[in-house]
């Protein structure tokens, strides 16, 4: 094996012997250094060193077409530092190209997040609609904290709601975590660990009055998806979850008992008490044969994927279009609230797991609780203030 000082202008006059496989010139400036030269002519710079184990490595620098001279000199020279130090650069680049990227990850989470996440089909959608097509060609050792929050925060300017892109941070986050408990290389460093979600700000706190609770229910029994009437009703009548409602089946429905079993609930388990107003709701809907599903889509007597279109021409028909469906749910307990129900029936009957989630309606017994503070006081009989002498 000759052994020369490689320059680049010796590069091109180098050549493989008619009888050999391929001929290697080693470098005699730079330990290592190397370039292959085979019969078809062409030729691959190379750094050959001992590993830890004292075992012959090489670690191929590139196509001599496709980089310069100088180039390969330079890498190889940077090569050559890693091993001095004790490294094995073969290995690292080995490793490197075992770092799953994004894509291949969220392949991984999803097939995990399936066996205990109820919510699982959401994951995927932000996955595949969002986070895939932004980050999923890259490896997961190359995302950077500050390019994902600045892409984060361009979305909340453009037309998502600060809620909706807090849930891709969560998603991205987890995902990052678990690739570190399984070991996978590249998952060293989270780049979203410790950094908080931004404040959605989404408690908006709309109910309807009673006008206005008349006007989307003749609204809705004009609605060309004749469900919708009882869908909007059980959901006031109820203040369960929209996709509680969706998924429920009517084997769920004692009428006997006047409950509601909520079998798959955001919290879990549920019993919904139902009023004589549901209850006469929930005889008055058409039942299909061999469908177990109590507000089904009449086409495929399954679950309604979504009904946001025949809400929303619902709401606009009855001058309601800032309310949303959720917000439904809300009246529910601000007609609680307001009958003088305490904020721990509230919670019960909304299957709430968390007081503070409560506590939001706690201004709306004021009312209440004002009148009942004052009929205290008259079931006293006695008036304690002086009376109010007028002034000359």
């Amino acid at each position: 094996m000759p052994k020369i000082k490689l320059e680049a202008s010796i590069i091109p006059t180098l050549h493989c012997p008619p009888h050999k496989g391929k001929e290697t010139y080693f470098c005699t400036a730079i330990t290592g250094f190397v370039i292959e030269v085979r019969p078809n002519g062409g030729m691959t710079y190379a750094l050959r060193y001992k590993d830890q184990y004292d075992r012959q490595r090489q670690y191929k620098i590139a196509n001599a077409a496709d980089i310069s001279f100088a180039e390969a000199k330079k890498e190889a020279i940077r090569v050559r530092s890693r091993v001095v130090i004790g490294k094995n650069p073969a290995e690292e680049r080995l490793a490197n190209r075992r770092i799953p990227t994004v894509s291949e990850l969220a392949e991984r989470y999803l097939e995990y997040v399936r066996t205990y996440k109820r919510s699982h089909d959401i994951d995927e959608r932000f996955l595949r609609i969002h986070i895939i097509p932004k980050w999923g060609r890259l490896h997961i050792n190359q995302l950077d904290q500050t390019e994902i929050l600045e892409w984060l925060n361009s979305m909340v300017a453009g037309r998502y709601a600060q809620a909706t892109v807090n849930r891709w941070q969560v998603i991205l986050g987890h995902m990052m975590r678990m690739a570190k408990r399984w070991g996978l290389p590249g998952a060293e460093v989270n780049p979203l660990e410790g950094v908080k979600q931004k404040d959605p700000d989404n408690r908006i706190e709309r109910f309807l009055t009673p006008a206005e609770t008349q006007r989307l229910k003749e609204a809705v029994e004009e609605s060309p998806n004749f469900m919708l009437r009882y869908i909007v009703a059980l959901l006031l009548l109820t203040g369960c979850r929209k996709r509680e409602l969706l998924d429920a089946r009517w084997d769920e429905i004692s009428f006997q008992r006047k409950q509601w079993r909520i079998p798959r609930g955001k919290t879990g388990m549920r019993h919904v008490p139902l009023s004589d107003d549901a209850l006469a709701v929930l005889r008055s809907i058409p039942r299909f044969d061999d469908c177990p599903y109590i507000v089904p889509n009449p086409e495929t007597l399954k679950p309604f994927t979504s009904v946001f279109n025949s809400w929303d021409n619902a709401r606009k028909r009855a001058g309601l279009p800032d309310v949303r469906m959720h917000d439904l749910r809300h009246s529910a307990a601000s007609n609680l609230v307001n009958s003088g129900q305490s904020l721990y029936v509230v919670a019960k009957v909304l299957g709430h797991s968390q007081t503070k989630t409560t506590e939001r309606y706690a201004h709306l017994a004021s009312d209440t609780l004002l009148n009942a503070v004052n009929a205290a006081s008259k079931a006293t009989g006695t008036t304690w203030a002086e009376p109010i002498q007028p002034t000359a």
